[in-house]
């Protein structure tokens, strides 16, 4: 039986520091995620062309995938909260120079191409940044709450993360209509000072990692091996990765909104923030009812569950149905994160979990970027309807194999926290 503490919903949100690292957790995604829908906006405004799109998540996962070991390797050997406000002043340099050349003067003395050459050069530094800020918000996690609550901290962690989900695609909408591109991004970069200000309130954290003479490279084997070897981080972030990768439509939605439903950049924002609200009500659900028990067969089943709905959505040329399909790929895609976020927070050892974000980095996290780069290329070549309803069938195949290839995960439970 589950003790008190183990039930409690608000188990975690009762440590002071955990409420201002929600505080920065939602503050980060929201700023990011509107962010990044502002600039797929006014990318496919200079370009019309589908595969600008594409390149805008190529240039973050260059750097995610050159780098993102190695981040990890450095976030284990560095303190957490110091590494954190480096990484948000650069994010608040990136925001800063997104603004000026958006800024409608700019126009006057720059030609579109270099704009738009400076937005992939701003964007390719922000999946420099991403490789630390991964896994550093990770592993301080792991040091403002105890072992018992990880599961209850990953589900809020999640929740606030699914919130910036939500409202920052759906105000980038919102605000590039109200207020123009350049304002909208105006606004984020407010939201990163304040993260940064919210920041200092976390005291400095103990460096978990004391082998001061490892090298680079055996610190990295060590880390790969770990993830290679446990079978049920590698299954999960397998499944993940493939299902984010071929089953990625939010890409393609300036695509979808503009040229099949023709809703705008109102409807634009509806369906980006469409995903994110079906996400964050599951979430709350959870909060209050656990999903400890047949955990594996979960995760499969909501990854299955969000591949059909990917198809619908591909099928769909009614902005209704459209958004209901993506509501539902966002509930079964907040089962999913969640699941495999305590998966790595239980599994993983405190010294390791800087490499062992990255790793999850690399192959979930990046994929988002190359599920982006994949769409906008099959988009060029197939047209965007073909494009998506192959990533949902994709999906489905994958559920399958995964289910087979990894029968640990298929049985997966996760026992009450004491």
């Amino acid at each position: 039986m589950a003790t008190k503490k183990s039930t409690d919903p608000y188990a975690a949100l009762r440590i002071k520091e955990f409420n201002l690292f929600l505080i920065i957790r939602f503050a980060l995604v929201f700023a990011w995620a509107m962010q990044f829908i502002v600039i797929e906006w006014e990318v496919y405004r200079i370009t019309k062309d589908p595969l600008s799109l594409g390149i805008i998540g190529l240039m973050e996962i260059i750097p995610a995938l050159g780098i993102a070991l190695f981040a990890g390797h450095f976030v284990d050997k560095w303190e957490k909260r110091n590494l954190l406000i480096k990484c948000l002043a650069g994010f608040a340099l990136i925001s800063f120079g997104l603004v000026y050349l958006t800024w409608e003067d700019t126009a006057t003395y720059l030609s579109s191409n270099s704009i738009l050459l400076g937005i992939y050069a701003l964007v390719f530094v922000g999946g420099l940044l991403r490789a630390f800020i991964g896994p550093t918000v990770f592993s301080l996690l792991s040091l403002i709450v105890p072992k018992n609550r990880y599961g209850n901290a990953s589900t809020w962690s999640t929740t606030a993360w699914q919130m910036g989900s939500v409202t920052g695609p759906a105000l980038g909408g919102f605000a590039i209509l109200w207020f123009g591109v350049s304002w909208a991004l105006f606004i984020v970069l407010m939201i990163v000072l304040i993260a940064f200000v919210v920041l200092l309130g976390i005291g400095r954290k103990p460096i978990m990692n004391k082998k001061v003479d490892e090298s680079i490279f055996d610190s990295l084997k060590e880390g790969v091996k770990f993830v290679f070897k446990t079978r049920e981080i590698l299954g999960a972030l397998t499944l993940d990765m493939v299902a984010v990768l071929f089953g990625g439509a939010v890409a393609l939605l300036p695509i979808f909104a503009t040229d099949i439903l023709e809703v705008g950049p109102k409807g634009f924002g509806f369906l980006r923030a469409a995903p994110a609200i079906g996400s964050f009500l599951t979430l709350l659900f959870i909060t209050y009812f656990p999903i400890y028990k047949k955990a594996g067969t979960k995760l499969l089943l909501s990854i299955a569950g969000f591949g059909v709905s990917i198809i619908i959505f591909g099928y769909s040329e009614w902005f209704i149905l459209s958004f209901i399909a993506l509501f539902l790929s966002g509930v079964t895609d907040g089962i999913s994160v969640v699941i495999r976020q305590t998966i790595l927070q239980l599994y993983t050892p405190d010294d390791m979990r800087g490499r062992v974000s990255s790793v999850n980095s690399m192959f979930v996290g990046s994929s988002n970027e190359l599920g982006a780069f994949e769409s906008g290329l099959t988009a060029k070549l197939f047209g965007p309807v073909k494009a998506v309803i192959g990533g949902g069938i994709i999906t489905l195949l994958v559920v399958g194999y995964t289910a087979l290839k990894f029968p640990k995960l298929r049985k997966l439970e996760f026992k009450d926290q004491d």
